[in-house]
């Protein structure tokens, strides 16, 4: 599943490849995906161009004249750039055609992933957008913020790094990394954390979402490149999908664990 950086990856390589160029056709195949009215999402984006693509958490946004294309890959959409007389593949289920020959497609196997058409200025009261809280990035993210936010949380630790209302972005792979570089057990309640291992979140995460980001993100099993871009933090993970292995710091065996129904991996020793 793209997290973070991940999502961030696809925003900066499609902005060096898909800009400025004139929209000429687009085609929906899997209708579903489309949230906004069909016939307004293709009358919208014809004869119009993609001046830049932002991102809040995991959703992208796709910044036209005068509204904004909200899209979520959820588990495993991707985003191709084809020659546009090449045939539509399996699970191409959005085709957005350029005057220059080419296409940008969205390919989704489980067909989760969504778009939305909305006016520039309703941005910041877009229900998806509202939502999100502060990015384990955000320079504004605090470990007073996070405190509050769960104060009195009675779920798992890891369950409540997964909703973006907490945190935005912070996905399965990087919660549990996360926490295993912040010496907390998973399944702590949430609203039992000090304010000091708020901070340790805050100050863990950011070291490795960065560097994340500078490497492309994790390319695994449930989230592969698209773009030509092969992220590599996958060489660095300490814990995630490192079940029956050694802990890198004790030695112990790592643990593999649902949380939320999601599995979990962790050491005991380390994260008592």
């Amino acid at each position: 599943m793209p997290e973070i950086a991940e999502v961030e990856t696809v925003r900066n390589t499609l902005k060096k490849r898909i800009l400025n160029k004139k929209i000429i056709d687009v085609k929906i195949i899997y209708d579903k995906i489309i949230e906004s009215d069909k016939k307004e999402f293709k009358n919208i984006l014809i004869n119009n161009e993609f001046e830049d693509i932002l991102r809040r958490g995991k959703w992208l946004i796709f910044a036209l004249k005068e509204h904004y294309l909200l899209s979520h890959l959820r588990m495993e959409g991707k985003y191709f750039i084809k020659d546009s007389k090449e045939e539509i593949a399996k699970h191409e289920h959005i085709v957005i055609s350029f005057a220059d020959g080419t296409d940008l497609r969205y390919h989704d196997t489980r067909k989760f992933g969504r778009m939305k058409l909305i006016k520039k200025e309703a941005l910041e009261k877009t229900e998806e957008i509202q939502k999100q809280g502060k990015e384990i990035i955000d320079e504004e993210l605090t470990s007073s913020y996070l405190l509050e936010k769960l104060q009195d949380k009675k779920m798992p630790i890891k369950e409540a790094l997964l909703n973006q209302e907490n945190i935005s972005g912070l996905g399965n792979i990087y919660a549990d990394e996360v926490l295993f570089a912040s010496a907390i057990n998973p399944l702590r309640k949430a609203g039992s954390l000090s304010k000091d291992e708020c901070a340790r979140i805050i100050k863990e995460g950011k070291k490795i979402i960065l560097k994340a980001i500078s490497l492309g993100g994790t390319t695994i099993r449930s989230y592969t490149s698209s773009l030509g871009v092969t992220g590599h933090y996958q060489d660095y993970l300490k814990v995630h999908k490192k079940e029956g292995m050694p802990c890198p710091i004790c030695g112990n065996v790592i643990k593999r664990i649902k949380v939320g129904g999601r599995s979990t991996y962790f050491c005991e020793h380390c994260q008592k």
